[in-house]
């Protein structure tokens, strides 16, 4: 990564500063508060760890064909990045983030990236065309991976009523009746669909940094400028 790309952290740490200087008090504490929450409970949940093989899921690209996660690991391993939904603040930070620093990185070396969420498309590829991403951008229908590799959490009652009173629906999130997204996770797979690394962030404010994925792959000694 280019010394002159400030981190992940750094671009959440700046929004968070605005959030502080312009939300109400009400909505910056119902934001941290679920945040918090989901940080507390997560070491008592169950997701896939290394080493871990991955049943034949398969993922659907924005014009309808499956995209299997033996498509993708093919010819070597895969990295997948879980968000939450094209509309999400954090998310539109993270992606063009990544594609800024990573995406470069691994194209060089012949690694598949690809982004992945739960909401439908068309508005799933909004946040691609917005941010004029060079990966793909994989819809998983109705969680099913995501459920596979437990990174799902379930909005709190005060998210969800905060979301309703915005207009919101879960099945515009998800395709399902459920409040329910999947955590931010970076998936590194081998082939053979096996897990060689999984980064899981239960605060959407807290994502995994691109040195430490390019250390999952061995390419901890490459950057943006070698890349180009």
């Amino acid at each position: 990564m280019s010394i002159l790309s400030p981190s992940l952290q750094s671009r959440y740490e700046a929004v968070e500063a605005e959030r502080r200087r312009t939300w109400s008090p009400d909505a910056l504490a119902g934001n941290i508060a679920q945040r918090e929450a989901l940080v507390r409970a997560h070491p008592e949940t169950t997701h896939v760890q290394t080493g871990d093989a991955l049943s034949p899921y398969a993922l659907v690209d924005a014009e309808g064909a499956t995209v299997s996660l033996d498509d993708l690991t093919s010819a070597g391993p895969a990295v997948l990045v879980f968000f939450r939904f094209a509309g999400c603040p954090a998310c539109n930070i993270a992606l063009p983030y990544y594609a800024e620093t990573l995406a470069p990185i691994l194209k060089t070396a012949g690694i598949p990236l690809v982004a992945v969420s739960s909401q439908p498309f068309p508005e799933l590829d909004s946040i691609r065309t917005r941010n004029s991403l060079p990966f793909p951008v994989l819809n998983d229908p109705q969680l099913t991976l995501s459920h596979a590799l437990g990174i799902t959490y379930l909005f709190d009652e005060a998210a969800q009523e905060a979301a309703i009173a915005k207009g919101g629906r879960s099945e515009a999130l998800n395709g399902t009746s459920r409040w329910e997204l999947p955590k931010p996770t970076v998936l590194v797979l081998s082939p053979g669909r096996t897990v060689s690394f999984i980064d899981i962030s239960p605060d959407w404010m807290r994502r995994t940094e691109t040195p430490v994925i390019l250390k999952a792959l061995g390419l901890e000694n490459k950057d943006v400028s070698h890349a180009a």
